[in-house]
């Protein structure tokens, strides 16, 4: 009886054990964050666009490179190997990269080069993000064939905020060169004049129809009635910023730079460099007979010469009537209708459209008290030419773009090991200013003396310290809109403006509630746009104009931000295998 009894007992027990360990599989589970393994070899690739072949520089023999994809709070493990001549770092667009700044990526900010023949490892956990990034090489002008999406996904199994895309695709923008960038940009700052512009812009890589020798190289993006499509846009020409449309279509943004906005509805997107948005396309209900243009053209400020071409790629709906090309081709082709290109209230009106989306799962932690403000001024100015030469910029002189009217000097190290090691002597000064030295009418008539200062200075920072910055255009060699991209953080754009910043009276109008949360903001052209954020990023940042003429003429700077006092506050050691200068 005990025996019988025991063995009850025990299979009854062992029963209870199996069924308990079958309820808690069917509960929820906490999503497993996993490490992603890429390679990225660095390799030349001949590539013909425009009826002109030429070998660029490409991830894996792909033009654009490779898609990255993650989910939030998984790691990622990215392998670079350069095959090519030139020296190489790859920039991990808008992550936030906590506590592990040596993979940022930025040329000697955070990293020597990876010169010929070595490999270094990028290593980084996708922390509280989630939405359209992307990655590109962060040294002179390689970005401009050296790009790719980086898609970060919810966590598995929490939704989208918004109606679940029958699909997603993304759709990145570029520019082509036909010459050699990197021999464009040589010869610019050696005659000190402005580079020669592009000959195309793309979409995905390809020119499209409105160019010649182009409609073979062309995006089509086919869609049945009566779907939803997200589109992941990415901006990567090198220098402007586009206006995007669909021909008889409205885009709802749900998204900007990785961060939900509450949703609107445009007819049209404005995408600086290095921005990023998602929108959601709804296709008409029932096949409409036609197919439509998807066309991109820049949105321009500046005096300088531009490329003014539009790039076409073509919305294509399923049929279960035509097959063929040729039918294809009979059908109606619809233009969409862009802003003029130079429709700053267009520009201003969709800024303002952009509110954080402010939910309870997805909060706009916005600064309330600020303990350091900033003015930095952004914009153009000039360099001597240097004895016995005449030069190609203003008056015999050298383009030059400043913050603060420091043109910032590249290092032949890299600032975030000489702050490590403490050896940051004879590398960088910690002494940018916190506002002008020389205060003038910014954005009216500009002062007769136009040069710039140089220098490699930092604006150091104490950890968490809640950071409010004025950025102010000048009209110093004309008014301009600049792209700002901050690396390390996202910020919250609490106001904007025209004309000059008033301390007084502009913070009475900023919007402390639901700014939008982002890592990259236009200045307006002729005005000033103020943002805040949280230091709570141990590092060198790198901060710097997305229009990368302006950064080659030194329209950047950098942030020391200091460790905290706890140990997961401060930045972790550097990996074994980081490249040496």
């Amino acid at each position: 009886m005990g025996s019988a009894s025991h063995q009850y007992l025990v299979s009854t027990g062992g029963f209870m054990f199996l069924s308990l360990i079958i309820a808690l599989s069917l509960l929820p589970q906490p999503a497993q964050a996993i490490t992603r393994h890429y390679e990225f070899n660095i390799k030349m690739q001949k590539v013909t666009r425009l009826c002109h072949t030429k070998s660029i520089v490409t991830v894996n023999g792909k033009f654009p490179g490779p898609r990255v994809v993650a989910r939030e709070g998984d790691r990622l493990v990215i392998k670079v190997k350069n095959n090519v001549s030139n020296n190489i770092t790859i920039h991990w667009h808008g992550i936030r990269q906590l506590r592990s700044g040596w993979a940022d990526g930025p040329a000697y900010v955070t990293q020597c080069p990876i010169q010929t023949g070595q490999t270094y490892v990028y290593n980084f956990t996708v922390v509280g993000q989630r939405g359209t990034l992307w990655w590109h090489a962060h040294i002179s002008w390689l970005r401009s064939t050296l790009y790719g999406p980086l898609v970060i996904l919810p966590k598995a199994s929490v939704p989208y905020p918004f109606q679940k895309p029958y699909k997603e695709v993304p759709i990145i923008f570029g520019e082509w060169f036909n010459a050699d960038t990197e021999a464009i940009i040589s010869q610019a700052l050696q005659t000190g004049g402005g580079p020669n512009v592009s000959d195309a812009y793309t979409i995905n890589g390809l020119p499209g129809p409105l160019y010649n020798c182009s409609a073979k190289d062309t995006f089509k993006l086919r869609v049945k009635p009566g779907k939803s499509y997200l589109l992941r846009l990415i901006n990567a020409a090198l220098n402007d910023e586009l206006f995007f449309s669909i021909a008889n279509h409205t885009l709802t943004v749900v998204d900007a730079d990785a961060v939900y906005v509450k949703p609107f509805e445009t007819d049209t997107i404005l995408l600086a460099p290095g921005q990023t948005s998602n929108v959601l396309l709804k296709t008409k209900p029932n096949y409409p007979g036609a197919t439509f243009l998807m066309t991109a053209r820049p949105y321009v400020t500046g005096q300088g010469t531009f490329d003014n071409s539009t790039v076409a790629a073509i919305l294509e709906y399923e049929s279960l009537f035509l097959h063929s090309v040729a039918s294809m081709k009979k059908l109606p082709l619809y233009r969409s209708i862009l802003p003029p290109l130079n429709d700053t209230s267009f520009a201003t009106k969709f800024a303002k459209k952009l509110r954080s989306l402010d939910s309870r799962e997805y909060p706009a932690n916005v600064p309330q008290k600020v303990d350091k403000q900033f003015l930095f001024t952004v914009g153009l100015g000039t360099s001597p030419c240097g004895q016995n030469n005449t030069c190609q910029g203003p008056n015999g002189s050298r383009f030059a773009a400043s913050v603060s009217n420091i043109s910032f000097v590249q290092s032949t190290t890299a600032l975030l090991q000489a702050h490590y090691t403490g050896q940051s002597s004879g590398v960088y000064s910690p002494d940018f200013p916190f506002s002008p030295k020389n205060w003038f009418n910014y954005t009216g008539n500009p002062p007769n003396n136009t040069i710039v200062a140089n220098g490699t200075k930092l604006m150091v920072l104490p950890f968490n310290s809640s950071v409010e910055l004025v950025m102010q255009d000048t009209s110093i060699l004309g008014a301009e809109s600049h792209p700002l991209h901050l690396h390390g953080f996202n910020f919250f754009v609490v106001g904007l403006g025209f004309g000059n910043y008033n301390p007084n009276t502009d913070p009475q109008k900023f919007n402390l509630v639901d700014p939008v949360e982002r890592n990259t903001v236009g200045v307006p052209s002729g005005g000033w746009v103020a943002i805040r954020f949280l230091a709570d990023n141990p590092g060198v940042w790198f901060m710097h104009c997305h229009l990368e003429v302006h950064t080659s003429w030194g329209l950047k700077m950098a942030w020391l931000v200091l460790d905290g006092k706890l140990p997961n506050q401060k930045l972790l050691p550097p990996p074994s295998d980081l490249p040496k200068c």
